[in-house]
């Protein structure tokens, strides 16, 4: 068996290697992470306002704290995601040298 690639093996794992190079990109986008981590800690804390009892209301002089940051957080998190879907992450460019220079060193 022979170890030698042919041209076109060469090409298809490197077309391979951008796709999968591209996908991790989009998954660890930043956006994705805080948008992710401002819906769940949002939901968490608008449970925590909905369940909130009477001396909790009156310790915030009336205003149910919880309810109100656990709101804009999930406001916050749901822009952060739909700013991603609007506006997803574009692959970077291949890096391409043309046939005519030498990559090699001087």
């Amino acid at each position: 068996m022979s170890d030698h690639y042919s041209e076109a093996d060469l090409q298809k794992e490197i077309t391979e290697l951008e796709t999968k190079s591209a996908t991790a990109a989009r998954l660890f986008d930043i956006r994705r992470i805080i948008g992710g981590l401002f819906v769940v800690y949002g939901v968490i804390v608008m449970i925590a306002g909905f369940t909130a009892s009477d001396a909790d209301i009156d310790k915030a002089e009336g205003v149910n704290i919880n309810l109100w940051t656990g709101l804009g957080m999930l406001i916050l998190g749901l822009l952060f995601l739909l700013w991603l879907w609007l506006r997803p992450t574009a692959p970077p460019p291949p890096d391409t040298v043309p046939d005519d220079q030498d990559t090699s060193a001087p």
